[in-house]
């Protein structure tokens, strides 16, 4: 309850929380809670949740998320990459799947915001190659102080006065969700001091030429189209704690470029 109430980057919770026997009562609706290490001992059925959001970090394979299935649920979405799970990003290829697979992963929030202004770019002006570097804030899993990184020794650095160089699987997860743009782009990450909101920062060569006027209305026209509420675009001077609590997958800063 005191962690629904109170939150450091999001603000205070203002609705009204109870806490009961098995579980919080929020705004009138029951939520029960487990304590379980191994989701297969988790009685899904009971709650007659069907539908499952993996997000621990852990289970992130479908072999392991499919424990899940096991207490009753029906399907399991994965809120991370995964290396065997079939991937989909709403707005890119969220269309194709068919319910036919019970486990799929949502990919990472990067992909999440790369993915959809590639599609853009690419339908409209086709991609030849591409480089993203991702200003990232830091994560729960880096260090308050100097530490060990089980990653590597960067990672252990403290994330409150480092910008660190890391490593990133989102070039390459838009290659599995847009399969025409496989192998055509790379990236990376840094991590740096900021609790919240990340940058995408994405150069590509087209095939056919743009001015960069030409590419903003491009992507404006999706955001307010196709793409409304996923894709979004702003020509104010924006910074990065204006974004905080926005539900955009990706959001088109015009005037950064």
């Amino acid at each position: 309850a005191y962690m629904l109430k109170y939150d450091s980057t999001h603000g205070q919770f203002k609705g009204d929380i109870k806490v009961l026997s098995d579980g919080l009562e929020v705004n009138g609706k029951k939520v029960k809670f487990y304590t379980e290490r191994d989701p297969a001992n988790i009685p899904w059925a009971e709650s007659e949740a069907y539908y499952v959001v993996e997000s621990t970090g852990v289970f992130t394979t479908t072999e392991k998320a499919k424990a899940h299935l096991k207490g009753g649920a029906k399907k399991v979405v994965i809120s991370a990459p995964s290396a065997d799970a079939p991937m989909y990003v709403m707005g890119v290829n969220n269309e194709t799947y068919k319910g036919d697979v019970d486990v799929i992963s949502n990919a990472s929030c990067t992909t999440n915001c790369l993915a959809p202004l590639a599609k853009v770019i690419n339908d409209e002006f086709t991609i030849i190659e591409g480089l993203m570097t991702t200003i990232h804030s830091y994560t729960a899993t880096q260090k308050t102080v100097d530490g060990p990184s089980a990653k590597d020794w960067r990672g252990g650095r403290t994330a409150a006065q480092n910008i660190i160089p890391s490593s990133t699987g989102a070039a390459k997860a838009v290659g599995k969700v847009i399969p025409e743009l496989n192998g055509k782009l790379t990236g990376m990450s840094m991590r740096v001091p900021t609790a919240n909101v990340s940058v995408v920062d994405l150069t590509v060569r087209i095939e056919k030429g743009a001015s960069y006027d030409e590419i903003k209305a491009v992507i404006k026209k999706a955001a307010d189209g196709p793409l409304k509420g996923i894709l979004g675009y702003t020509e104010d001077d924006v910074v990065s704690t204006d974004m905080n609590g926005d539900n955009h997958s990706s959001i088109f800063d015009a005037k950064a470029g």
